[in-house]
């Protein structure tokens, strides 16, 4: 039997996400003076956004 669904037609289907997802590294300083880093996942609806996540 053949295929009747091709990939063309399932790619087709999809919905594009109305984000983007970045991901962000901030470096904090602890109480003793050492750095470390802590990182997390943003969604922003445009890239020009990126200068102002904090």
């Amino acid at each position: 039997m053949a295929k009747t669904q091709t990939f063309a037609d399932k790619a087709k289907g999809k919905k594009k996400a109305d984000f983007i997802c970045v991901k962000v590294v901030k470096t904090m300083k602890s109480e003793k003076g050492t750095y470390f880093f802590k990182e997390s996942i943003e969604k922003i609806s445009d890239i020009s956004q990126v200068e102002t996540i904090k």
